[in-house]
């Protein structure tokens, strides 16, 4: 089956759809939160799927070995790692702050005590 020899893009793909189903369905701010790492962890996936070499070896010169793979593709997804943990800590922040200012973190009910439509 060609299909699942690409079982790593399926899960990339399912991953997306859950992430953007949580971030879109949800009114609850730490699901949109929870939401938008999970979609996140799909794109971190991707990347690394792309990057991957079939019969490579870390790039280590070394005798005999003449295919290495790039560590280009890990190097960009550790910063992104850094860069989402930070992000994910602000959100959750503004999120406590938000639910001391309006005793809700529901989308819906803050929009309805801010008076907003």
């Amino acid at each position: 089956m060609i299909w699942f020899d690409y079982y790593n893009y399926w899960i990339v793909i399912v991953l997306m759809m859950v992430g953007l189903y949580l971030v879109m369905a949800r009114h609850n701010l730490a699901r949109k939160v929870i939401g938008l790492n999970v979609f996140q962890t799909s794109v971190f996936v991707f990347f690394i799927s792309m990057g991957a070499v079939r019969d490579s070896s870390a790039p280590i010169l070394a005798e005999g070995i003449t295919q290495y793979a790039n560590p280009l593709t890990h190097v960009l997804i550790l910063t992104a790692i850094v860069v989402g943990v930070s992000t994910t800590s602000l959100a959750l922040a503004l999120i406590v702050r938000i639910n001391e200012e309006y005793g809700s973190i529901d989308e819906e009910r803050i929009l309805l005590l801010d008076g907003d439509d």
